[in-house]
């Protein structure tokens, strides 16, 4: 890992966004290491705070994480009537259980994170992010989530997946299989939402994964929020439903002004949830054929 900070500047590249780089400068490297499962990589950078790196993959700074974790969360979660158990896969920094634990329909969560350094980390490092691992809703298992759903079928009412880039340990996260998983731990009127890439980056595997969704769901939406420091300062998020009558667009639990303070939301809100679905047109194009 020390060739991904030189000249005190981390530089993050990837066969997953040929031709670019995204650098950070570094006050601080505050833990290196390699788990079971990844190099896990902690610095504090100048201007974005803590920022938590996976095999040279940055996973979540403090200055910008709120963007992604409040919409993964909040987008299938006020999309459903009555969202009273809830399954994250993935999501060691704690950020997602952050966000699931402040709605008040939320009764229970399960967390299954594989790696259980990244979580010890994040409690230490990352104390904004993983504030949500002392909810007495949470039950936290350690271990592989594809085990977890095979034992437990038609159990949730929301499934979200925050999981890394398709590459090594998170790749069958967005193969049909595993949506087909998740379809199966769901409850009948169930809603998932993954992690679904970049619009600018990854067009072909977005269609791909909306392609096959539509297959096995009867609502499926594709919606996105800014993020600086993931690739091209984007990231979309793939939701699908069991119940027909689903629609993502327009979220059947409107939040007032008040419920937005109230959860320290900073970039959620209804207005976003329902402008996040509308694509620019060459993204459109490409899904409205899938």
């Amino acid at each position: 890992m020390e060739a991904l900070i030189r000249d005190g500047w981390f530089r993050e590249a990837s066969i997953l966004w040929p031709g670019q780089a995204l650098a950070l400068e570094v006050e601080e490297v505050l833990y290196q290491r390699r788990s079971a499962y990844q190099d896990i990589l902690l610095f504090r950078s100048k201007t974005y705070g803590n920022v938590l790196v996976l095999d040279g993959v940055i996973q979540c700074t403090e200055r910008d994480e709120f963007s992604y974790q409040e919409m993964i969360v909040n987008l299938p979660l006020c999309s459903h009537p009555n969202p009273r158990k809830v399954l994250i896969i993935g999501g060691g920094d704690g950020g997602v259980l952050r966000e699931v634990v402040k709605h008040p329909l939320v009764e229970s969560v399960v967390q299954c994170e594989i790696d259980e350094a990244v979580i010890d980390v994040s409690k230490k490092y990352l104390p904004s992010l993983s504030s949500g691992y002392s909810s007495p809703k949470l039950t936290l298992h350690v271990g592989d989530g594809f085990e977890f759903m095979k034992q437990n079928q038609d159990a949730f009412d929301v499934i979200i997946t925050d999981s890394s880039d398709p590459v090594g340990p998170a790749e069958s996260l967005f193969k049909e299989s595993y949506y087909q998983l998740m379809k199966t731990a769901l409850r009948d009127d169930g809603i998932l939402c993954c992690q679904g890439e970049c619009q600018w980056l990854h067009l072909d595997l977005i269609k791909e994964m909306h392609h096959f969704c539509k297959t096995l769901f009867p609502v499926v939406g594709y919606a996105y929020c800014t993020i600086p420091t993931y690739p091209s300062g984007q990231i979309g998020f793939m939701l699908c439903s069991k119940n027909p009558n689903t629609h993502f667009q327009e979220p059947v639990q409107e939040l007032s002004q008040e419920q937005v303070e109230e959860r320290n939301l900073r970039y959620y809100n209804s207005d976003v949830h329902r402008a996040s679905f509308v694509l620019p047109e060459f993204a459109r194009k490409v899904l409205s054929d899938a």
